[in-house]
């Protein structure tokens, strides 16, 4: 069988098989999201409980913020080979635990979370299911806190010139796919249908007081750097290895005839709502 013709990898092994390079190049998110998610969840102790956690680009610093008070956090993730570096970056923080599962596979077993954080991942999730469970997490009045990155290209004509690599290669939904100037100052910017998870919960009487926060970043990668990302993101794992080694290569081409990086719109998107109480 050819690369070409190989069955997809399951979503939930997507990363796992570059999980030290997607831990050392993937960004993290804005500094402002942690004290922000912890005023609104209002924890009082109760324990946060994070899916999908990865190899810890969130749990780090929300662990870090809840260290003194060692509020238990929970951390779940359904490839080993991420949670195993996970594992290691959460190492020196004693009240975080790491479970080895899929979300939709794992129960709170009679605990309630004061918190629930998804990073980058809600998409992922059954979109039958995901409310529910969520839901059956949450203590009344627990928060659940949804996190993207999207970002945005500031020159339009090296998103042009991407564009026309990834239109080549079948990549839809890549880091460069827009230019920044597409982005507003609010996550509700997202078009409809776009997965802004905001309409969807606004339909369940389960969950109020919503709100809808965006953080912006400047940020710069150089070649290297930047195929290093890609090559841990959906839309180029998703390719065959040969396909996408091939559009790695024109990409890189693109950026070294154009001073060698990409200067990028970095934005953390943040979506919160609380259960009913």
């Amino acid at each position: 069988m050819t690369d070409e013709h190989r069955k997809p990898v399951p979503v939930g092994q997507m990363f796992g098989a570059v999980a030290e390079v997607f831990d050392a190049a993937r960004p993290g998110y804005a500094v402002a999201l942690v004290p922000e998610v912890l005023a609104y969840a209002d924890l009082r102790g109760r324990p946060m409980a994070e899916v999908g956690a990865g190899t810890g680009k969130a749990t780090v610093p929300f662990a870090a913020a809840l260290a003194r008070r060692r509020t238990p956090l929970v951390a779940v993730e359904p490839d080993a080979r991420m949670a195993e570096v996970l594992r290691r970056n959460t190492a020196a923080y004693p009240h975080v635990s790491v479970e080895v599962r899929g979300f939709e596979c794992w129960r709170p077993e009679g605990r309630r979370y004061g918190l629930v954080l998804a990073a980058t991942c809600w998409h992922w999730f059954d979109r039958d299911r995901r409310w529910d469970l969520v839901h059956a997490a949450l203590a009344p009045g627990g928060a659940v806190a949804l996190v993207w990155n999207p970002q945005g290209v500031r020159d339009p004509r090296l998103h042009a010139r991407l564009a026309e690599v990834d239109a080549r290669h079948g990549v839809a939904g890549s880091p460069h796919a827009d230019l920044a100037s597409v982005y507003a100052d609010t996550a509700r910017s997202w078009g409809p249908g776009s997965g802004w998870p905001e309409g969807e919960c606004r339909s369940d009487a389960r969950f109020t007081d919503l709100r809808s926060v965006r953080f912006h970043r400047d940020r710069r990668y150089d070649t290297v750097r930047y195929l290093d990302f890609l090559a841990t993101v959906s839309a180029y794992r998703a390719l065959p290895a040969a396909r996408r080694a091939r559009a790695l290569a024109d990409v890189a081409r693109v950026l070294d005839g154009h001073g060698g990086g990409i200067d990028m719109d970095h934005i953390t998107d943040l979506f919160l709502a609380r259960v009913a109480r």
